[in-house]
């Protein structure tokens, strides 16, 4: 009897957790914490849905990829903004306005050493339909350092300027590479 109720109550719960007003649980690739951005790495993720195989592969890459700028333009503007904020100078925010500038231009031109860290492809026979998913990451001291480079060629960056730019993102790698 006391067998029979314990059954009874373990088949109730499982029920109940498979009748979940949200609807069942999905996990897609590169899901976890071995694809989310931390203190070291800028990471994110795709997916594409499509009859042709190219242009779900297209779709994912895109939308990672413009996940991923988005991460490091976001970053380029609170370091910006905090340069600002611990500063009480008159031409910080021209300053801040140039790095801004800068971190655009490395965007739209290229994410310094992006990696592929994943991709899978899938078909749907029943709806003749392709999903791919795509993973890629950008080590933050290389993207930090890309970005030095591109500030030392930048006609529009003076001396004084670029030499807090660096001293910025000196700080940014030094963060990266310990971790906090």
């Amino acid at each position: 009897m006391k067998n029979a109720l314990i059954t009874i109550a373990i088949a109730l719960f499982a029920s109940a957790c498979a009748n979940s007003p949200f609807g069942k649980k999905v996990s897609e690739p590169f899901s976890g914490n071995a694809y989310e951005s931390n203190n070291r790495f800028f990471r994110a993720t795709g997916k594409g849905e499509s009859s042709s195989d190219n242009i779900a592969r297209g779709k994912a890459d895109i939308e990672a990829k413009t996940y991923l700028a988005g991460q490091v333009n976001t970053t380029m503007k609170q370091v910006a903004d905090n340069y600002m904020g611990q500063t009480e100078n008159e031409r910080g925010a021209d300053v801040a306005e140039k790095f801004q500038s800068l971190a655009r231009e490395v965007m739209n031109t290229d994410l310094a050493d992006i990696r592929k860290v994943g991709e899978k492809k899938f078909y749907n026979e029943k709806e003749k339909k392709y999903t791919v998913f795509i993973a890629y990451e950008i080590k933050k001291n290389a993207m930090f350092r890309f970005m030095k480079k591109q500030a030392r060629v930048n006609q529009k960056i003076d001396e004084r300027q670029l030499a807090i730019i660096d001293k910025i993102l000196d700080e940014q790698i030094k963060q990266s590479e310990e971790g906090n």
